[in-house]
């Protein structure tokens, strides 16, 4: 699993740090891979894009299907933001896991907004069966004006494919963190 191409725990920290960005519609997987991620790797801090969001306390517009001009507006200054701070972190030397839903056109976008590199894409893309039955049994509802078939269609028809895209639909959540640690560094990395 050490291979030239994975960061080793001792490895020069220059040599192995990076963005890592993990994207994926909801129930993906995105938040508990993140955070297994930064766990594993030496030096790291995992930036949860929907706290921007959840910050803000009255005004919140929400995307929805047919998003309003703010609801646009507000989604771009959270990704603006988690972009900012990410940098900010892998310039103090930090391995940076940023987790978010960054889909259609916006995955661009993002990957434009991080200035850090290497920068590398991590599409969690498990089947929309694999995505219900995550749905059934997590404590909160992520599905309310979307269903899961139209996410999953903006994922993977308007999406860009961009880095390494993982169908995890029969992995666990480890399985997932091992796979992204023995390829991203060879197959998941943006161009500078």
């Amino acid at each position: 699993m050490n291979s030239p191409a994975t960061p080793r725990p001792g490895a020069d920290l220059q040599a192995s740090r990076a963005v890592i960005l993990v994207t994926g519609i909801q129930a993906a997987g995105k938040s508990t891979v993140a955070q297994l991620l930064a766990e594993r790797l030496p030096q790291s801090v995992h930036v949860r894009g929907d706290l921007f969001r959840r910050m803000i306390i009255n005004g919140r517009a929400d995307m929805t299907p047919e998003p309003s001009d703010e609801a646009v507006r507000q989604l771009r200054l959270r990704y603006r933001l988690a972009a900012m701070v990410s940098d900010a972190y892998f310039q103090a030397g930090f391995t940076v896991i940023l987790q978010d839903i960054i889909l259609g056109g916006y995955l661009a976008e993002m990957t434009a907004m991080i200035r850090s590199r290497p920068l590398h894409v991590i599409v969690l893309a498990p089947q929309i069966s694999a995505i219900a039955a995550r749905e059934q049994s997590r404590r909160k509802t992520a599905y309310g004006v979307w269903g899961i078939k139209q996410l999953d269609d903006l994922l993977r028809h308007e999406t860009p494919r961009l880095g390494l895209w993982l169908d995890t639909s029969n992995q666990t959540a480890a399985e997932t963190t091992d796979e992204i640690l023995s390829r991203a560094w060879a197959e998941a990395r943006i161009p500078d």
